[in-house]
């Protein structure tokens, strides 16, 4: 497993926000976590990231406990964080804020990435001199995911990547998702739109107010009674 977490807890103050979760992310997969509002979804992304602390467990990147780690250094090791609400710098254009993606590294392969992230967001190119404040909202999410990419993970963090878009856009977004992936970069998916989520992942993990309920193969876990009724909108 490239990514492990095992028994992580976390707490804001007196609050208990993740309950001992475990989850494991393979080589080439995508895992996605679901559950409703306050379940504890985002708080595991940030906690990997080293964004919050974890007041126990472990997490494991390649077999090393990252625990410790600051967040510079876990996005060089290889993991990225799309977070919610896509926190693009508005003020700077597309072609700085991927180039800020990509501060990290030293390599010569970074034109050739910018090339990749154009292959997979053709619209991002077209607009690579505007202020990214005055794209779209699906456009502003494909310049977070294509930042992100410019740091070159083995392991994408994906947070609630459809939030706020239209029907059409959120395939486009997923699309690119399932596209990044067959490139060979982990993904691990934390997104409300539970149909689409299930439908593009392999494994998932549904967590309920801080703790796994559920997991398995996406198409089991989509096919539970319990997940129909309150993730599918199908009664059981």
């Amino acid at each position: 497993m490239i990514l492990e977490v095992q028994d992580l807890r976390v707490r804001y103050g007196a609050i208990v926000a993740l309950k001992g979760i475990s989850l494991t992310l393979g080589q080439g997969e995508i895992v996605t976590l679901i559950g409703a509002n306050g379940a504890g979804k985002s708080t595991a992304l940030r906690a990997i990231m080293g964004l919050v602390p974890a007041a126990g467990g472990t997490i494991r990147y390649k077999g090393e406990i990252i625990n410790d780690l600051p967040t510079f250094m876990i996005v060089r090791s290889g993991v990225s964080l799309v977070p919610e609400g896509r926190a693009v710098f508005a003020n700077l254009s597309v072609r700085e804020n991927l180039a800020l993606g990509a501060y990290t590294r030293t390599d010569s392969g970074v034109a050739a990435d910018l090339d990749s992230a154009f292959t997979i967001f053709p619209r991002l190119k077209e607009r690579i001199d505007q202020n990214a404040g005055t794209l779209s909202g699906g456009e502003q999410q494909m310049l977070a995911m294509a930042r992100a990419l410019m740091s070159r993970p083995d392991v994408l963090l994906l947070d609630e990547p459809s939030l706020g878009l239209a029907p059409l856009i959120v395939h486009t977004i997923f699309e690119a998702i399932k596209a990044v992936n067959q490139r060979g970069t982990s993904v691990l998916l934390v997104e409300q739109n539970a149909n689409a989520a299930l439908k593009h992942s392999h494994r998932a993990y549904v967590l309920e107010t801080g703790s796994v309920t559920l997991n398995g193969p996406s198409p089991e876990v989509a096919a539970d009674p319990r997940v129909k009724e309150a993730y599918l909108g199908e009664a059981s």
